[in-house]
């Protein structure tokens, strides 16, 4: 009995782990959010748009970046998609002394490109 309560401990543990890190995504993905993440990607790995390689490493760039953090965990790091969105868009507002660019204000990027590559970033 003791060792089934501590095997339903330990599974409820791991479970809870995987849903905190968002290790867990959706067995199907829509054409079009298919689209959009792959859109996004190229984006990021664009040197005359987001050029986010520049900065971070991201699995599958080439020369990545050590300046900025490693593109990992973005799901635990950023819950909140609209959150890293807003990141993208301008660091500055919660990091005035961050050297990333202002993607949005500088319009180095659309809005519309800036929800793309969150979209993709937010794979991670």
């Amino acid at each position: 009995m003791r060792l089934s309560a501590h095997l339903l401990k330990t599974t409820a543990s791991v479970a809870a782990i995987v849903g905190c890190l968002g290790l867990f995504t959706p067995l199907t993905v829509s054409a079009d959010d298919a689209a959009d993440i792959a859109e996004g990607k190229k984006l990021s790995f664009d040197r005359k748009k987001g050029n986010c390689l520049a900065c971070h490493q991201i699995e599958g760039g080439d020369l990545a970046g050590n300046i900025g953090p490693p593109m990992v965990a973005m799901k635990a790091r950023f819950p909140n998609f609209d959150s890293l969105k807003a990141q993208i868009y301008d660091a500055r507002v919660k990091n005035p002394n961050t050297i990333m660019i202002p993607f949005g204000p500088h319009n180095v990027l659309s809005d519309k490109e800036i929800e793309l590559i969150a979209k993709y970033i937010h794979t991670l």
